[in-house]
């Protein structure tokens, strides 16, 4: 399906959580977030239900994000339930990797495509400070799962923090390199001003705008056409289609802020 300005929408990213075990300086609050209630987030029925219904308007990829989605039960479920439909050509996750390890063969066996790990520095004392706290060994323990349990294609997220982490990126393409990952360098943006972010040739993400091909869904049920607007559409579980049609016209020609979510509840 097409937008009002002839962008081709083939990818929906999914939420589906607002937690995460990490504590990162530039997405998490440092105490972390309030635990919805299960009446607040959708269910994994009700995201395959909606994954079925995006599949018929043209949706042919699926990013599950958080939030990180690793923190949540039965997290395989999903992605079985997800890659039984026919018309999805890929189903992929984001994870900041700490807790992949025991998972990586089960979310292979599971039908997964793909993993991006995020890593923002391969110095342990960064990466406690920049995760506030957390050990960079669980997250190459999880970079090491995903590659013996015969993931493909891997990345690695890179946001680049001005004055942390700039100096490291010739180490952080060099590790990918010898390890057969692909950097993704993720410019550090405020949702606040889409302005703030540009265009840059230094970094693969994030995408200009004129680029854009996807929509996202909230853990609690909430189509957002663009990551930086505040313009959201409750999926109507009665009529999911509508509701999908809804965002894809409403999706803006260029975002200018989204002041209503933190990125925690995006997924970036």
């Amino acid at each position: 399906m097409f937008d009002s300005y002839h962008r081709k929408i083939s990818y929906l990213r999914v939420s589906v959580t607002d937690l995460c075990n990490l504590r990162c300086t530039y997405c998490m609050p440092p105490r972390g977030v309030r635990l919805k209630a299960r009446n607040e987030i959708l269910s994994y029925e009700a995201i395959i239900e909606i994954a079925r219904e995006a599949s018929g308007l043209g949706i042919t990829k699926i990013r599950l994000t958080g939030g990180e989605p690793l923190v949540k039960k039965d997290i395989c479920v999903l992605v079985r339930g997800l890659k039984a439909i026919p018309c999805l050509e890929e189903v992929t996750l984001t994870t900041n990797g700490t807790l992949l390890a025991p998972l990586a063969v089960l979310l292979k066996e599971a039908g997964l495509d793909r993993i991006n790990i995020s890593l923002d520095t391969l110095n342990p004392e960064r990466y406690r400070s920049i995760t506030r706290g957390s050990d960079i060994r669980e997250a190459l323990a999880g970079i090491e799962a995903a590659r013996s349990a015969g993931f493909q294609k891997t990345k690695i997220n890179m946001v680049l923090v001005p004055g942390f982490n700039e100096d490291e990126v010739e180490a952080m393409a060099a590790f990918c390199g010898e390890k057969g990952l692909t950097l993704q360098r993720i410019h550090h943006y405020s949702l606040d001003d889409r302005g703030e972010t540009g265009d840059f040739e230094d970094a693969e993400r994030p995408y200009a705008c004129g680029r854009c091909n996807r929509i996202r869904l909230t853990a609690d049920g909430k189509l957002k056409p663009c990551l930086f607007s505040d313009a959201e559409i409750p999926v109507d579980l009665s009529d999911i289609a509508s509701s999908l049609k809804r965002a894809i016209r409403e999706k803006p020609a260029h975002g200018k802020s989204c002041t209503v979510r933190g990125i925690w509840q995006i997924g970036g």
